[in-house]
Formats: C-alpha cells, sequence, structure tokens
C-alpha cells in the first residue's frame, strides 16, 4: 500500500499519547500537522481510511480518541477536523478573538444505527473548563502565536478584528 511511516499504533492510550506529544494533529485530511489515522495505520494511506485495509480498527481508535476528556475535535485547520490536545486549549483559548468561531467550536460525529452521518457543534466558549479559561488569561500571547499562528484566520490576522 503506502510507505512506511513507523510502527502503527495498536491502542487508544498510544493514540493519546501521540495526540499528546504532537499537541495538534489533524484526523485523516492533508494539511500542516500530521495525520492520526496514517500513525494508527503505520503507513500512508490513499485515498479514505475508511477504504483501508485496517478501517475498522482506525475507526475503533478515533472513536476512543475523539471522546477522551483530554482532545478538543474542531476544524481548526483549513475546516478539517482536527484533535488539540488539552495542555494547548489555554493558548488556543487565549488567541479566540483571531480564530473564526467555526475553527475552534467542539464538533462531534455521529454514525447512526441506520447509516446516516449527523455532526453536531458546541460554540467556543461553552466547552472551555473554568480552569483553562483562568491559565488563558496568563497565557503568553507571543508563545500561542507560535503554536497557533499558522492557522489563524487571515481576514482577523490582517484587520486585527474579532
Amino acid at each position: 500500500m503506502g510507505t512506511s511511516l513507523a510502527s502503527p499504533l495498536t491502542t487508544p492510550e498510544q493514540a493519546l499519547a501521540f495526540v499528546r506529544e504532537h499537541g495538534v494533529v489533524l484526523v485523516s485530511a492533508k494539511g500542516g500537522a500530521p495525520r492520526l489515522t496514517e500513525a494508527i495505520a503505520g503507513e500512508a494511506i490513499k485515498g479514505s481510511w475508511w477504504g483501508h485495509a485496517q478501517g475498522r480498527r482506525i475507526f475503533a481508535i478515533l472513536q476512543a480518541v475523539t471522546a477522551a476528556d483530554d482532545v478538543l475535535a474542531c476544524r481548526l485547520i483549513d475546516g478539517k477536523v482536527t484533535l488539540v490536545h488539552r495542555r494547548l486549549w489555554p493558548a488556543l483559548a487565549c488567541l479566540a478573538d483571531h480564530f473564526l468561531p467555526a475553527q475552534i467550536a467542539r464538533v462531534s460525529e455521529e454514525h447512526t444505527p441506520s447509516g446516516r452521518h449527523t455532526s453536531s457543534a458546541v460554540p467556543f466558549p461553552d466547552w472551555v473548563p473554568a480552569e483553562v479559561m483562568a491559565q488563558a488569561a496568563d497565557e503568553d500571547q507571543h508563545a500561542a502565536l507560535g503554536i497557533f499562528g499558522a492557522w489563524l484566520a487571515p481576514a482577523k490576522l490582517s484587520t486585527g478584528t474579532p
């Protein structure tokens, strides 16, 4: 199939450690962050991961990771499902005015028994724990920009308006 990346992540715990280590990862889309689906497979995936030989295992691990309390699923990078580890939430909250609301809303997707796909979103800051908001007030904005600057909403960055 594709080229080998590393040993595949075989458990939800390993996948959570991957998200924690990288801080920001894409679920499957190409972009400016590592792809969790490829880390789980241990190789580059051509086409949809759903059709990959390990698709069911990938799905099960993704379900566990996106359900974890320490992981925010949002559409931060180019509108694609992005996972942000809790250790970076204060920095994200510090820069909230520089993102489009859709970028930092918590998203969840569910496949119903009938096979239908449903999505929902919880707007920022409704999903943010109070202690994270308190930490955000003390966050170094320059350090936060170093983490998230590449994904700021261009219109908001150029005009300086929230």
